[in-house]
């Protein structure tokens, strides 16, 4: 088999890989529970914007997501690029001086994790309560 990249036969990698995989066996429910998390985190996130009036559409699947500042679906590359930029770097801004790090581009996905506790995802959420555009 062909193998390549940075970390290809990397013994630290090869280890932190036998390590998730071993959590992930050890832990059935892992990417239930995470998805779980995350679809509570994301259908908040939407429920803040729509009740501020923000117009915005937020896609997500299993533990990613992604908002965009439009009023249209967003399906494809033509809906993406209806987004309106300016004002994902107001919000990109705005959870950044609120200690909130998010991708700094609008066509980029947000990751939630089963590191992030239920505080830290509530003061993401409380981040985006304070956001007014």
């Amino acid at each position: 088999v062909y193998q390549a990249g940075t970390l290809s036969g990397n013994p630290v990698a090869m280890a932190a890989g036998i390590a998730q995989l071993t959590i992930l066996k050890e832990t059935p429910n892992f990417y239930k529970d995470l998805n779980e998390k995350s679809d509570c985190f994301f259908t908040e996130m939407d429920s803040i914007l729509h009740n501020a009036h923000i117009p915005h559409c937020l896609n997500h699947i299993g533990s990613l997501g992604c908002v965009f500042f439009t009023r249209e679906k967003v399906k494809d590359y033509d809906s993406a690029q209806t987004s309106r930029t300016r004002k994902f770097r107001i919000f990109f801004r705005h959870m950044l001086d609120k200690h909130i790090y998010i991708a700094p581009s609008q066509f980029e996905a947000m990751f939630i994790s089963s590191a992030h506790t239920q505080e830290d995802l509530e003061l993401t959420l409380e981040a985006v309560r304070e956001f007014d555009l």
